[in-house]
């Protein structure tokens, strides 16, 4: 860019070119969550609540211990447990080089870090079977749909120590009642028996027999998978795949005497607890190390249309010793939390409802925000819920925030009262106002909001469940 500038040479004015330097604008950067990366706005937070509250007392109802694992773990822990060939860990896998040259990933999964932990920390010492219950954000690389975030969380389940089918079915039974205390009625449990590594061998070799003679009606992907692990055929999405394996050998009709006993007892047992389930020979699940039960949970009855997999699970009997701790029978189930607010919604189920405070603190002038600052935390550590709007300076648009608020009653403090050490309660449905002692505050509101059969916190926490 340039501009002309005159210049005077000897009685001549002659114009010349001056070069100004061209200063860009900086573009104003607007910054945006990551894709596949929501945010979880205050009005899902309740949905949220509900779902944190049914699955810790249900953790503490059927004994089982909270565990806490890193985000980050050695990315040789999921490839090698979960299985190289599957689709998490080929295609979905958050992995990275750290400045340490360490080869690290984010967690796909809980129950990997929860067996790591268990070697690690010499967890095999307690009492069988040991219940561990754990909750936390995982990430997959996947394409994002509703209900299916690249981050998302997990509410895990798992029991290690029992070979005995019947914790099959108790982890079932925390699943389904998880559901029904949510609010969601109406599911259905899929389940079925993969077999054992001895049942296995030759069923496999059947059934990749199988796949070869349907190889042109396979997709892509599924022409790999029949050569590395013929099972995971069974879990693709496309439709010709899916034709392909209505006639495929089933895995329950070639299961060892043992693996037979322990689906026969397994489904007795849900038949006990009279929950909805379905034999489904086509569930494999995604990962390569389950055993024997694999189940799932979709959302509504028995009608296909619409299903969606709310959480599923099952056994993994080989996986603690394959990862270098002592043979140790292992079964869990997990949960996803967005899809469980997704289902929520849609069958209008009630999320947590906090309580709301019936008071309201309203304050005038700077003395009475210092003496408001205190008077608020007096009557929090007395159990006593109470809202403000600190920084509105009118009396009037605290008011207005009162009523809105819904509030039993009010207190005013302004400079006069702060100087005299009094205040005003404003009964906000009759309009009548009192003055009383500030230090005796505390008895007197408790007292009130005693006869309104208002709910006080005990020991200035919220034990509403």
């Amino acid at each position: 860019m340039y501009k002309l500038k005159k210049k005077v040479l000897g009685d001549k004015t002659i114009q010349t070119k001056k070069v100004v330097p061209v200063i860009k604008k900086k573009k104003k950067q607007v910054f945006q969550a990551i894709r596949g990366m929501k945010d979880i706005l205050p009005g899902d937070q309740p949905y949220w609540e509900q779902i944190r509250r049914v699955s810790e007392k249900l953790a503490r109802d059927y004994g089982f211990l909270r565990l806490n694992t890193p985000i980050l773990e050695q990315a040789d822990l999921f490839i090698r447990n979960i299985g190289a060939g599957t689709d998490i860990v080929e295609k979905e896998m958050y992995v990275f080089t750290t400045r340490g040259k360490d080869r690290v990933a984010l967690r796909p999964e809980l129950t990997a870090g929860n067996c790591r932990s268990f070697i690690q920390n010499g967890m095999q010492i307690l009492s069988k079977p040991v219940k561990i219950f754990s909750v936390g954000n995982v990430y997959r690389y996947d394409r994002p749909q509703e209900g299916r975030q690249r981050e998302h969380f997990q509410i895990n389940f798992d029991a290690f120590g029992e070979k005995d089918p019947v914790l099959d079915a108790q982890v079932i039974q925390v699943a389904g009642r998880m559901l029904q205390c949510l609010g969601i009625k109406s599911f259905q449990i899929q389940v079925n028996s993969i077999g054992c590594p001895v049942c296995r061998k030759e069923y496999l070799q059947l059934l990749s027999a199988y796949w070869n003679s349907k190889k042109s009606k396979l997709c892509y992907d599924c022409k790999k998978r029949m050569k590395n692990n013929p099972l995971r055929v069974f879990d693709c999405k496309e439709d010709k795949c899916f034709q392909a394996t209505t006639s495929a050998p089933q895995t329950v009709d070639h299961l060892c005497d043992d693996c037979r006993k322990h689906f026969k007892f397994l489904l007795e047992y849900l038949d006990e607890l009279e929950l909805p389930y379905a034999i489904n020979s086509r569930l494999v699940r995604g990962l390569d190390y389950y055993t024997k039960t694999v189940f799932e949970i979709w959302s509504g009855g028995e009608e296909m249309q619409g299903k969606m997999s709310l959480g599923g699970g099952g056994r993994y009997d080989e996986l603690i010793k394959f990862m270098g701790g002592e043979d140790t029978p292992a079964v869990g189930f997990a949960m996803g939390a967005e899809r469980l607010v997704l289902e929520m919604k849609k069958v209008q189920a009630k999320p947590y409802k906090s309580l709301q405070p019936k008071i309201f603190l309203a304050q005038l002038g700077n003395l009475a925000k210092k003496k408001s600052l205190r008077l608020l935390s007096e009557l929090e550590k007395n159990g006593i819920l109470v809202a403000e709007s600190f920084g509105r300076g009118g009396l009037k648009s605290q008011l207005r925030m009162a009523n809105k608020r819904k509030v039993k009653f009010t207190l005013i403090l302004g400079q006069k009262e702060a100087l005299d050490g009094s205040i005003i309660i404003k009964d906000m449905e009759t309009g009548v106002q009192e003055t009383v002692n500030a230090q005796k505050l505390v008895d007197i509101i408790k007292k009130r909001i005693k006869s309104e059969n208002v709910v006080i916190y005990k020991n200035g926490l919220n034990n509403n469940k």
